[in-house]
């Protein structure tokens, strides 16, 4: 059941004027022709798991055990290269060996794989996670460049060429694709799932930041079925349809609503200096601050032509997909009030947009495909004061959602990256050090794309609340 709120009897009254007086004035908008369903962009609703396939992926076949063993034997032994002090020999052997291994495999080819969409899903977490395990094992590493060896770098571009994403860690590797079933024999329900089969750190605290991330994925997929409901009307300018609206947005907004929950009790599940220190550093991809190396594929291309920031939640398909459905413009290139500060406008205004280059290709098709829609919704709303309300409530209740994920990123990240509590003698004091002397060089703390982070949360912020539309 979801919660539906009562109006009074003058907001009845005027609803029921309105709708009637819509009725007259629109034009009806009729749902178009055969449309392409969600099914056809790899969002599975059937078996209600979104943009999570419908089953955990498979171990690849035995041609690719090199790959597989790599990653169990990585997990097993690899630490981040920033915590190997100078008499720590063990973890600087254990890991010269590791690296060696990988440079020393032969380049495998991905032929066999190129029908099962399974298997190519593993193949992309896997080479992802070996090489940001590869970059970020190097002790007494500093700003410049490290080799992706070939081994890994042609396998991997091959991959992402097929996929169409990103050659990097993504969030599709370390969520939607990082779960199997706690018993096989079970439904597919976030009870049975067990997330963060892959882990760099090895804590507890990473496995329930990927279980948070997935809660928030899985929630989603309610929301993808209201915005496909509401794409299925047989039209949206009748009484039954702008009640059916109301309705459906009015349910999104207790939607959105646990999503925020969800998202605050992170904070009794993954701590922020655990998080910080041992986990996050190993998300860096490619010159993602201004102490991280620059990556070089052997054999590949320039790395600057090649998006290679890391996993953000900014990746999150469902939840661009709900921004769409909301018509939120971080571009700031509709008119709207109020006027976008000047912070909003020095932020990075196409972050949210090349987040989308991370996604699965047929992903971020399906984002396309709401773009284009021939019955924007807060078009419809701006036309039917009937809608209004319900529309600025949803509104109302993403911009809170995003408050609040501002305050979790202090916690997590920007508090993290000012504290001083970490004595000398802990072994990421090297680290702190040189994310301190990062501090002092740009003023700011960066999200994992090397992003002005305080900045870029609240422009996403300022800009959710833009969408709302005067009563």
């Amino acid at each position: 059941m979801y919660p539906i709120d009562l109006l009074s009897p003058s907001h009845l009254f005027t609803n029921v004027i309105s709708v009637l007086n819509s009725v007259q004035l629109l034009s009806r908008k009729e749902a178009p022709g055969a449309q392409p369903t969600p099914a056809d962009f790899e969002v599975n609703l059937q078996t209600n798991t979104g943009f999570l396939p419908e089953k955990p992926i498979p171990r690849l076949p035995e041609a690719y055990s090199a790959w597989e063993d790599a990653l169990t034997r990585a997990q097993e032994v690899l630490i981040l290269g920033e915590n190997i002090t100078e008499d720590n020999i063990k973890s600087r052997v254990d890991g010269e060996l590791w690296r060696s291994q990988m440079r020393e495999l032969p380049v495998i080819s991905i032929n066999d794989l190129k029908t099962d969409k399974q298997l190519l899903r593993r193949a992309h977490k896997v080479l992802a996670f070996l090489v940001h395990f590869y970059v970020h094992s190097i002790p007494d590493q500093t700003a410049g460049s490290v080799l992706i060896p070939r081994s890994l770098a042609t396998p991997l571009l091959e991959v992402s060429s097929v996929l169409r994403m990103a050659p990097v860690l993504t969030f599709a590797d370390t969520v939607l694709w990082n779960w199997d079933l706690v018993n096989p024999e079970l439904p597919v329900t976030i009870e049975n799932m067990r997330f963060g089969v892959e882990l760099f750190s090895g804590t507890e605290d990473e496995r329930n930041f990927w279980f948070g991330n997935a809660k928030v994925e899985m929630l989603g997929v309610e929301m993808l079925h209201l915005i496909n409901e509401y794409h299925s009307l047989p039209n949206v300018s009748d009484f039954a349809s702008v009640c059916k609206i109301n309705r459906l947005l009015t349910r999104l907004v207790a939607i959105i609503n646990r999503v925020e929950e969800t998202l605050l009790s992170m904070r009794d599940l993954v701590d922020p200096s655990t998080f910080y220190w041992q986990v996050r550093p190993w998300f860096n991809g490619s010159a993602s601050g201004s102490s991280s190396p620059t990556w070089i594929f052997e054999d590949g291309p320039d790395a600057s032509t090649l998006d290679l920031s890391g996993p953000s939640a900014g990746q999150s398909s469902v939840m661009h997909a709900l921004d769409i459905f909301l018509d939120v413009d971080f571009k700031l290139q509709q008119r709207r009030y109020p006027a976008p500060s000047e912070s909003n406008k020095r932020s990075d205004l196409g972050f949210m947009e090349r987040m989308r280059r991370y996604m699965p290709g047929a992903h971020r098709d399906y984002l396309s495909h709401l773009a284009n829609s021939s019955r924007p919704l807060r078009e419809l709303a701006k036309s039917t004061p009937a809608v209004k309300e319900s529309y600025n409530a949803a509104v109302s209740a993403i911009r809170k959602f995003r408050d609040s994920h501002i305050r979790i990123a202090c916690l997590y990240v920007v508090s993290m990256a000012r504290s001083t509590a970490i004595p000398v003698g802990c072994p990421v004091f090297a680290m702190m050090q040189r994310m301190e002397r990062q501090q002092k060089r740009t003023g700011h703390s960066t999200g994992t794309g090397g992003n002005e982070l305080s900045l870029l949360l609240k422009s996403t912020r300022d800009a959710t609340a833009r969408a709302a539309l005067k009563i």
